[in-house]
């Protein structure tokens, strides 16, 4: 069974290629407007709507979308658009706790669609305003929600997590895995 990937992130690719190495790439393009509605919802709207996009390119496709958002006191952050945002965003993060929140979503050729969401809990240390810095020196807040990366130079600010890691890198990879293996696309 042919699998398509709707995205463009490296990221999500790498992780993919933990379950199987027999996908396709194909970036979604879908608006990703966010509506006012409970942020779960939201990243689970936003992952159907990309795969949905790319299943009309691949209607014979497994088609995988997934959306990842931060949140805290209220406010989601995507990614920055500048390194002054995302010093800004960090600043917020420092030394408390958020939620990132993935959706998921894998459609099938036979009109069937598994949906879910997950919430992890990261919490940041206190860190110095010369390691954020370095940090924002490096360029690796500026492509990720909540601009940071846990897999990458990020990982330096993060004091604990609560939940599933590879949701924090933007695909919740056993989840997949279980959704792939039993509609048996791996």
């Amino acid at each position: 069974m042919e699998i398509v990937l709707a995205s463009a992130s490296p990221r999500r690719r790498e992780l993919l290629s933990l379950i199987t190495e027999h996908f396709t790439v194909c970036p979604a393009d879908a608006d990703e407007t966010l509506r006012d509605a409970p942020l779960g919802e939201e990243v689970t709207r936003l992952s159907r709507l990309k795969a949905e996009a790319v299943q009309a390119q691949h209607p014979n496709a497994v088609c995988i979308g997934s959306d990842t958002m931060v949140t805290i006191d209220g406010l989601r952050l995507g990614k920055p658009k500048d390194a002054d945002e995302a010093a800004s965003m960090l600043r917020r993060l420092r030394g408390r706790t958020h939620e990132v929140l993935t959706g998921l979503a894998v459609l099938t050729p036979d009109g069937g669609a598994h949906t879910l969401h997950t919430c992890t809990r990261v919490t940041f240390r206190d860190f110095a305003e010369d390691e954020l810095a370095a940090y924002l020196a490096t360029g690796e807040p500026l492509d990720k929600a909540g601009a940071y990366g846990i897999q990458g130079h990020g990982a330096l600010l993060i004091k604990s997590i609560e939940g599933d890691y590879y949701s924090v890198m933007g695909l919740p990879v056993a989840p997949l895995y279980t959704i792939l293996r039993d509609i048996h696309a791996v």
